[in-house]
């Protein structure tokens, strides 16, 4: 009975063992080996640094208050924003009432740190996505902060909107999703024009 038992589970358990090789050991050393390889840096978490001292990820948003920069896109992770260790979404419907107040406080907010700008605010300023981790905005939303950075840090805006038609990204592939900017490299870049204007 035992060798009748052990003979129909044998070849579950080489199967078991020889997938989990497969799956669990072989499969995650190959492809962390590739990305190590063919895209060192996104391997590496994409990592900024400035002075040698790493201040951040091209990958994961950043938290930026100060209206004299550019604000990213808002997050809905908890228990801070940016919480790499636990991107999620607010999973709120359009109806739900802590949405829309969550929405109109971002709204004033706005307007409160550029009360002269009275173009209509583009939506991915005031909705968090769906990881809460994105490091980028659109163009547009970049564009309708360009005034308020210009004024703050004394510069032409005509110089600020150009510093992000340089730092714009096209569409992936030409043609999927949209063109996007990246709010610490953008902000980065500001503190280096910043510096060269002085």
């Amino acid at each position: 009975m035992l060798s009748t038992l052990f003979s129909t589970t044998r070849p579950a358990i080489v199967l078991f063992g020889a997938l989990t090789l497969l799956c669990g050991v072989l499969y995650p050393l190959a492809v962390t080996g590739i990305g190590g390889v063919a895209f060192p840096s996104q391997a590496g978490g994409s990592i900024v640094e400035r002075d040698g001292k790493a201040i951040g990820s091209r990958l994961i948003g950043q938290s930026f208050s100060s209206p004299q920069y550019f604000w990213g896109r808002p997050s809905a992770t908890g228990p801070m924003p940016n919480n790499a260790a636990g991107s999620s979404g607010a999973n709120q419907g359009p109806t739900n009432p802590a949405l829309v107040d969550a929405v109109k406080g971002r709204v004033d907010a706005l307007k409160a740190a550029d009360p002269s700008n009275t173009t209509p605010i583009p939506v991915d300023l005031v909705t968090a996505s769906a990881s809460g981790l994105d490091p980028e905005i659109s163009v547009a939303a970049a564009i309708y902060q360009a005034s308020r950075v210009a004024t703050l840090r004394k510069l032409p805006r005509e110089q600020v909107v150009a510093l992000v038609q340089s730092h714009t990204q096209p569409q992936y592939f030409g043609f999927f999703g949209e063109a996007r900017v990246n709010v610490l490299a953008l902000n980065l870049a500001l503190d280096a024009e910043a510096v060269h204007t002085r």
